[in-house]
C-alpha cells in the first residue's frame, strides 16, 4: 500500500518531513503548499511533486493524508478542513496555543471520523523508544523518577518568539510529552520556575529563556524537567527514568564515537547541533508510524487528545510561573 500525501508548508519543518517522506518506503509526496511559492517550488522539485494551493490538495483524489507544518495560527483551521475532505492528518505541535481551540478542533476530528497524529517526534528516537521498551518490559520495575534535559544551542529570533507561546508551549511541551509517555501516569500537579538568564529580548518580548518543572502524578511519581534556551557545547537532550529495581537512560547523540584520551585528559566529539542532525531518524520513524496506523497495523498516536493534554500542562506551568505557586490540573 502507498499513501500519497499532501505537504502543508515548506518551511525549515516541511523540508525536514519532506526529506522523511522520501526515505519512507509507502509513502509518495505527491503534492506541496506554501505562502511562499518560491519555497514550495523548491521542496516540490526536490522530491518529485507538484505545486499546488491548500485548497487543491484538500480537494485532490490522488491524496490520501496531508502532513501540516505551517505556522501554529492556522494548524486548527486546516486540520478541520482536511477531516471534512476525508483525509488523514499529521499535524505539527501544537494543535493551537488555545486549549479551547483545541477542544472545538478535536471535536470536528471526532464528529467526522477522520484520523489525526500530533508530531510529538521525540517518542520516536531510536534512544528514548529503547528506554520506554526497557520499562514496559519491566527491566526497571515501577516507575518512580524521570529526568528530562532539553537545551537549545542558542535562542531562536526574538520575532519568533513573539509568536511561539512561549518557552512552554513551544519547546517544553515536547518534554511535557515525553513526561507523560514514561511516566505513565498522567501528572497532577505542576510547579515551574523560569527565568530571563540568556537573552533580555526574550523577557521584553514576555518570555522566558530558562525553567525548571517539577510534575507530580496521583500515585507520587515524578518528573523533572530542565530547560534552556543556550547550551554553548550542543543540543544537550538527554534523559534518565529510576524505577524500583533499576535505571534506564538515553545520552546525548554525538557526532562520532571518538574518544581520544591522552596526559591531556579526555577528549571527545561534540554533540549534535540541532534538532534537524539529532531527530533526523526519530522524523523518519513518525512517518512509518503515520503509515503504519493508517494501513490499520497500529493505533494513532501520538493524538490529538495527546497534544491536547501536553498544551494543558503547558498552561499550568504559564501559571505556576505567574503565581509562585503549585497548579493541580483537572
Amino acid at each position: 500500500m502507498t499513501v500519497r500525501l499532501g505537504l502543508l508548508g515548506a518551511g525549515r519543518i516541511g523540508k525536514v518531513h519532506g526529506g522523511a517522506i522520501a526515505a519512507t518506503p509507502g509513502a509518495t509526496l505527491v503534492a506541496v503548499a506554501d505562502a511562499f511559492p518560491d519555497a514550495a517550488r523548491a521542496l516540490a522539485d526536490r522530491h518529485g511533486a507538484e505545486v499546488r494551493d491548500v485548497d487543491a490538495i484538500m480537494a485532490s483524489p490522488d491524496i490520501d493524508a496531508v502532513l501540516i507544518t505551517t505556522p501554529t495560527d492556522v494548524h486548527a483551521t486546516m486540520i478541520e478542513q482536511a477531516a471534512r475532505a476525508g483525509k488523514a492528518i499529521f499535524c505539527e505541535k501544537p494543535v493551537d496555543l488555545d486549549a479551547g481551540r483545541v477542544r472545538g478542533c478535536l471535536k470536528v476530528v471526532a464528529e467526522t471520523g477522520a484520523k489525526l497524529m500530533v508530531g510529538f517526534n521525540r517518542r520516536f528516537d531510536p534512544n528514548f523508544m529503547a528506554v520506554k521498551a526497557e520499562i514496559e518490559a519491566g527491566a526497571i520495575g515501577d516507575v518512580e523518577m524521570v529526568s528530562i534535559t532539553s537545551r537549545d544551542p542558542a535562542p531562536p529570533p526574538v520575532d519568533y518568539i513573539a509568536r511561539s507561546g512561549g518557552l512552554f508551549r513551544d519547546m517544553t511541551i515536547h518534554d511535557f510529552d515525553m513526561a507523560r509517555w514514561l511516566l505513565g501516569e498522567e501528572p497532577a500537579t505542576v510547579y515551574a520556575a523560569a527565568s530571563n538568564l540568556v537573552d533580555p529580548a526574550i523577557g521584553k518580548a514576555g518570555d522566558v529563556d530558562s525553567a525548571s518543572v517539577i510534575l507530580t502524578t496521583r500515585s507520587g511519581r515524578i518528573a523533572q524537567i530542565s530547560n534552556s534556551r543556550r547550551a554553548t557545547y550542543g543540543y544537550d537532550q538527554r534523559i534518565e527514568v529510576h524505577g524500583s529495581k533499576g535505571l534506564a537512560s538515553a545520552e546525548n547523540v554525538r557526532l562520532t564515537t571518538l574518544e581520544v584520551a591522552n596526559e591531556a585528559g579526555y577528549r571527545r566529539a561534540p554533540l549534535l547541533d540541532f534538532f534537524m542532525t539529532r531527530y533526523t531518524a526519530a522524523y523518519a520513524n513518525e512517518i512509518a508510524a503515520f503509515l503504519k496506523a493508517l494501513a490499520g497495523d497500529a493505533p494513532i498516536s501520538p493524538t490529538g487528545d495527546d497534544g491536547l493534554k501536553a498544551l494543558l500542562i503547558a498552561d499550568a506551568a504559564v501559571e505556576s510561573v505567574r503565581t509562585g505557586a503549585v497548579v493541580r490540573l483537572a
